[in-house]
């Protein structure tokens, strides 16, 4: 199963880690989605659709997962997000130099599982916890193309109407699959795949 989008993590001063993926393309059609871990370790799960919130809730792993609408809208360098509980508005930065050479490959070669596993090790040493490839779960295995990377240079969020402070690291690193976002705040242009395990 393909997905094609966006993936943009980051963490507030509260610490609460966010990460929200921005499927433009995928087998439920596009949709968003947001992980949230909470301070105390509450990993809970956003989702528009009871499709979209299970086969998530397979690949990954949550305390909590709620069905809901998610809204999402990209207006030049701003992203405005509402789910649920969460209100959240960030925007980003110009591309550096890890982001101007992602979109220097092409994407044919970009997404081919073996490109994912080539790029495995020298994204564990630029990117501390991130992991393009690995296993899910219900015996899932996964593969991350990344495409382009742009750094969040701020954000404003509030859960349940509590504010969740100022932008922050990814720290610690979130707990949802086997890795986690870039450390430093982040939306990555990404071509997932799953394979799906014996169900």
């Amino acid at each position: 199963m393909r997905f094609d989008g966006w993936i943009a993590g980051m963490g507030t001063s509260s610490r609460t880690r966010m990460v929200l993926g921005y499927w433009q393309r995928s087998p439920f059609g596009p949709f968003s989605d947001v992980m949230v871990e909470r301070a105390d370790g509450e990993r809970l799960l956003l989702a528009p659709t009871r499709q979209t919130a299970d086969f998530i809730r397979r690949t990954y792993t949550f305390d909590t997962v709620r069905v809901l609408p998610v809204d999402v809208s990209v207006t030049a360098d701003t992203w405005t997000v509402t789910a649920g509980p969460l209100d959240l508005r960030f925007t980003v930065g110009r591309r550096g130099p890890l982001g101007l050479l992602l979109r220097t490959v092409p994407g044919a070669l970009a997404s081919r599982p073996a490109w994912c596993a080539l790029t495995d090790w020298p994204a564990r040493v630029l990117l501390a916890g991130v992991r393009t490839r690995g296993s899910a779960g219900q015996g899932r295995r996964e593969w991350y193309a990344a495409r382009d990377l742009r750094p969040i240079a701020g954000l404003s969020a509030a859960f349940e109407g509590e504010g969740l402070g100022v932008l922050a690291r990814v720290e610690p690193p979130v707990r949802f699959g086997f890795g986690s976002v870039p450390p430093k705040p982040a939306v990555t242009r990404v071509t997932t795949r799953v394979a799906l395990g014996p169900e």
